[in-house]
């Protein structure tokens, strides 16, 4: 996703290619849209879940905004498959939106919601996957 969205050489372009697909990809079941999956700190209604096998992490986002569902998927996606020690050490410095440069087109509110998806993303990649022994 993130080379596809690199070549686009403007920066406003790139940021529709990102709404055009929150508005393609299917929301997430209604049983993940609870208040206990919901990321605190965003203007918009945004969810999370994550997924593990073994150490790696795989993360959905879903939210009522279609600019903040591109955003939060962009977001999942860069942050899915890597390793949970590798998010724990990069998730709160490493901003995709910040890489590439969509951010000079986001308001500081959205800037600050996208923040604290990332810190989601930190947090449920911190905490232990189940013991299914």
């Amino acid at each position: 996703m993130m080379d596809d969205l690199g070549i686009i050489e403007d920066s406003q372009e790139r940021l529709g290619a990102v709404v055009d697909r929150g508005r393609k990809v299917r929301t997430l079941p209604e049983h993940d849209r609870s208040e206990a999956n919901r990321v605190l700190g965003c203007q918009s209604q945004v969810w999370l879940t994550a997924t593990r096998e073994g150490d790696t992490c795989f993360f959905s986002g879903d939210s009522d905004s279609p600019l903040v569902k591109g955003m939060v998927l962009l977001i999942c996606d860069f942050f899915s498959g890597e390793p949970a020690s590798s998010i724990l050490e990069n998730a709160e410095t490493c901003d995709p939106i910040a890489i590439l440069d969509l951010s000079r087109n986001l308001s500081p509110t959205r800037i600050n919601g996208l923040a604290a998806v990332r810190r989601k993303i930190r947090e449920l990649a911190g905490t232990p996957a189940p013991d299914n022994t």
